[in-house]
């Protein structure tokens, strides 16, 4: 599998329900710097998340960024996209890997200390710890931010990538950065800017200077 750049995730916003503005955005946020895309759908029926994820996978594409689809794979497998993000309710990691092949991204939430050391974790090419700051963006079954604690808890005991969501914008980005993680993942922070190209380039210039290339 080539060397993936987990140092900015942007995980699209489904509440844009409009495309123009949906595709600017993320192209934007390709433009600004973005390292990754996660394409996430949470109420949209099957025939929608397919068509918008063919167009995420070609604009994608064009920017040479890869693509991972949240939680559906088989809109992944549909669009060839370059890896799926599962939860701690989906199909097991074994499972998904079988159906994904080897040279695709696998990526898992997890949003404690035992789902950090079970084999699904260790075994996932990355994890996003969820949530590390409290957040509006995601609401439904939460669990409580682990803080910069909880990310240099986990960060002792993983050796792969940690990506960290929710709640992160420019002012807390370093923090986290310095105490563990190797990206952030963020939807509000580039999909509610006045100027998601400038936001996007702002964080991952702050990601930069904190040690990451």
């Amino acid at each position: 599998m080539p060397k993936v750049d987990y140092a900015l995730m942007y995980v699209t916003d489904d509440s844009i329900r409009d495309d123009n503005s949906f595709f600017a955005i993320l192209e934007a946020a390709l433009k600004g710097g973005a390292t990754i895309i996660q394409f996430r759908e949470k109420s949209c029926d099957t025939a929608t998340f397919y068509k918008r994820a063919i167009r995420c996978k070609k604009l994608c594409d064009t920017y040479t960024i890869p693509l991972i689809i949240n939680d559906r794979l088989d809109i992944a497998l549909a669009v060839d996209a370059d890896g799926v993000h599962i939860g701690q309710t989906d199909m097991p990691y074994s499972a998904v890997r079988k159906l994904m092949g080897d040279n695709k991204i696998i990526g898992l939430s997890v949003s404690n200390i035992e789902q950090v050391v079970h084999t699904n974790a260790q075994s996932a090419d990355y994890i996003g710890i969820s949530p590390i700051f409290s957040t509006n963006t995601k609401t439904n079954d939460l669990a409580q931010p682990l803080g910069i604690a909880g990310l240099k808890a986990i960060r002792e005991l993983y050796a792969k990538p940690i990506v960290s969501i929710g709640g992160i914008n420019k002012n807390n980005t370093q923090e986290i950065i310095e105490n563990g993680a190797d990206g952030i993942a963020v939807v509000s922070a580039i999909s509610k800017a006045e100027h998601p190209e400038a936001a996007t380039k702002e964080l991952k210039e702050i990601i930069c200077k904190t040690g990451l290339k």
